[in-house]
């Protein structure tokens, strides 16, 4: 899953890539985007790796993506950044709160650009139904059915409204499969302030649009970031600055896209997963790998709370809390799971 960073162009998208990844903007990936990793804060996998003392630890990671950012004064030139821009599962919008710039406007302005283009790509495709239902062809009635499931989608993106709530039709999802509609993507709103708090008006005008708000000095902390351990923590105090901002928005993304965290342990490795809320036990099974969906016979399951606070897999199997269960178990946060297979 691969998160968009997403913006317009002086808004402090790059710097936000950055403080989440450790990575230098790369200049020469400015009109293509840039991609990195961020490590999620995880306190169980910390305790957990502490409990196994594994040979290798690997602690889950969001793939995030430095889009291109969009030009507010030419809008034709944005066309293919919003393109690049499809490729992501959802959207993290960094909006600048500095002197001169109102927010909601940006906001606004922002998702203005992403119903335009998704009612250009929905345009185009039934201004091809169009002329290939009045032809005698063998799919005609198929691509007319197309053409009626994508006509209200349309009048809808017509109206200036997205698509992120609307309930979608079976044939509506089909029609639509390809597209990666940018206003069905979930969107989460990065206030760049110039404290932590930012101004609460700004905050509760976007979030009357619905959008969830992460407020942080984006700019500030990287500094922060900079700086030796023993003197980072008597800054940020001194600056305000009482929770990491990069940390916020990890927990913001969970949120907006629905991630929970699964574990596999033992003295090799202790692994941190990221699997969809509502997952299987065979979907986890092919999280880790293809052949233990394949081969899937049962997983073995426990709660890392039992485990830690038992202090053994041998305690919680003692205990009684270990359960076994079949392919089509929905996996809780927290979960740590022994697939069993065979192939």
């Amino acid at each position: 899953m691969k998160i968009g960073i997403v913006g317009f162009q002086g808004s402090g998208k790059s710097s936000l890539f950055q403080l989440m990844t450790g990575l230098e903007p790369d200049p020469a990936k400015v009109q293509s985007g840039q991609v990195g990793s961020a490590i999620v804060p995880d306190e169980r996998f910390r305790r957990l790796v502490e409990l196994y003392r594994p040979r290798k630890q690997t602690p889950a990671r969001i793939e995030l993506f430095d889009t291109p950012g969009l030009d507010r004064s030419a809008q034709a030139r944005n066309a293919q950044r919003l393109g690049i821009i499809r490729e992501s599962a959802a959207l993290v919008q960094v909006v600048g709160q500095f002197a001169g710039v109102d927010p909601l406007a940006d906001v606004q302005a922002f998702q203005e650009e992403l119903v335009l283009a998704d009612l250009q790509i929905v345009t185009r495709r039934i201004e091809r139904l169009e002329k290939d239902v009045s032809k005698p062809r063998p799919d005609r009635e198929q691509l007319a059915k197309e053409l009626e499931a994508l006509k209200p989608l349309a009048e809808l993106l017509e109206s200036g409204r997205t698509l992120q709530d609307i309930p979608f039709t079976e044939d509506q999802q089909a029609a639509t499969r390809s597209f990666s509609l940018l206003t069905r993507k979930q969107r989460l709103i990065v206030l760049n302030t110039s404290d932590s708090a930012g101004k609460p008006q700004a905050v509760q005008d976007i979030e009357a649009l619905g959008l969830p708000v992460v407020c942080g000095p984006i700019g500030l902390e990287l500094e922060l970031q900079r700086l030796p351990d023993e003197e980072r923590e008597e800054f940020a105090e001194a600056m305000g600055v009482t929770e990491s901002c990069r940390e916020r928005v990890l927990r913001a993304i969970f949120e907006i896209t629905d991630l929970i965290t699964f574990y596999t342990c033992d003295e090799k490795e202790v692994r941190a997963w990221l699997i969809k809320r509502g997952s299987t036990a065979l979907e986890a099974a092919d999280t880790i790998h293809s052949d233990l969906a394949r081969g899937f016979i049962r997983a073995e399951v426990m709660s890392v709370d039992d485990l830690l606070r038992l202090g053994s897999e041998r305690e919680v199997k003692a205990a009684g809390l270990q359960h076994v269960e079949g392919r089509d178990y929905i996996v809780q946060d927290g979960d740590e799971i022994v697939v069993r297979f065979n192939v």
